[in-house]
């Protein structure tokens, strides 16, 4: 399905599984798209109907080359389009790495419409000037990287990042499902995804995590010692909250277990 949002077509898909009003929307990472969650819904508590969202840049939604499409306040407007197409009451959203910044600037930005929190391996942003200039550099560079290459070695490069050694460990051929749908974006979409939305120009989230009111799940891998501790210290921001940690998994628990992931999201559904 497809919607307008200021005149580009934003991509989501919805996973109706009763006639109520609850929803729950998926949010991916970085290079993801839709289909990351494709093997997971199906197995999510079916009093909530789903919905997924391909970013700006990403999946089969478009790739304009105007980098104001991709900032934070567009993004976060994005998602709200997208909620208020599929007409649901306070929406749930479940958000894995950048798609978890996502739904943290939204859920700052339109408390009213949240319901729930489910962030995975997610970041309130970096503080500290030298370390975001750092970043915005580094992502600069890793930007024009995906332009004067193939994608095929972009996505290369991608996988074999330290963030996720640690899905070497999963089967061949769920590995080759990740690699082609990763191959599937546009390199444009995804130099400007880094340009626009790098956590180093996001503003930082730290001092207003106390804003939020929402009940709150946290989830991080226990192999990903950075977004472990970084999920800890947010937990004590953010007071209607919980963390979890994944077994057996690193920065994608989703991906890695996705048992245990899917246990832990259920048993939080419980609540409501």
């Amino acid at each position: 399905m497809e919607i307008q949002f200021q005149n580009i077509s934003l991509n989501f898909e919805v996973y109706q599984k009763n006639s109520s009003p609850d929803f729950i929307l998926f949010l991916h990472g970085f290079t993801g798209s839709s289909q990351d969650w494709k093997e997971i819904i199906p197995h999510i508590d079916n009093r909530f109907n789903c919905a997924t969202m391909d970013f700006i840049g990403h999946g089969k939604s478009e790739s304009p080359s105007g980098i104001n499409f991709y900032n934070t306040d567009s993004i976060v407007q994005q998602i709200n389009s997208v909620t208020e197409n599929i007409r649901c009451n306070k929406i749930i959203i479940i958000g894995y790495s950048m798609g978890g910044r996502a739904a943290l600037n939204f859920a700052i930005k339109y408390p009213g419409k949240i319901k729930a929190l489910i962030l995975e391996s997610a970041t309130p942003g970096i503080t500290g000037d030298n370390l975001r200039s750092q970043r915005v550099q580094n992502d600069e560079e890793l930007s024009k990287f995906i332009l004067n290459n193939p994608i095929e070695k972009f996505v290369e490069y991608w996988m074999n990042i330290d963030l996720f050694m640690s899905q070497k460990n999963l089967a061949p051929e769920v590995i080759l499902k990740v690699r082609e749908n990763k191959l599937r974006n546009n390199p444009l979409g995804l130099s400007n995804s880094l340009k626009g939305f790098s956590t180093g120009k996001m503003p930082p989230l730290f001092d207003r995590l106390s804003e939020i009111k929402a009940k709150t799940l946290l989830i991080s891998g226990e192999s990903d010692d950075k977004f472990t501790a970084i999920n800890f210290s947010m937990g004590k921001n953010i007071s209607n909250s919980g963390h979890k940690v994944i077994k057996s998994a690193g920065h994608n628990t989703h991906l890695e277990n996705p048992e245990d992931f899917i246990n832990e999201v259920n048993n939080f559904l419980k609540q409501f």
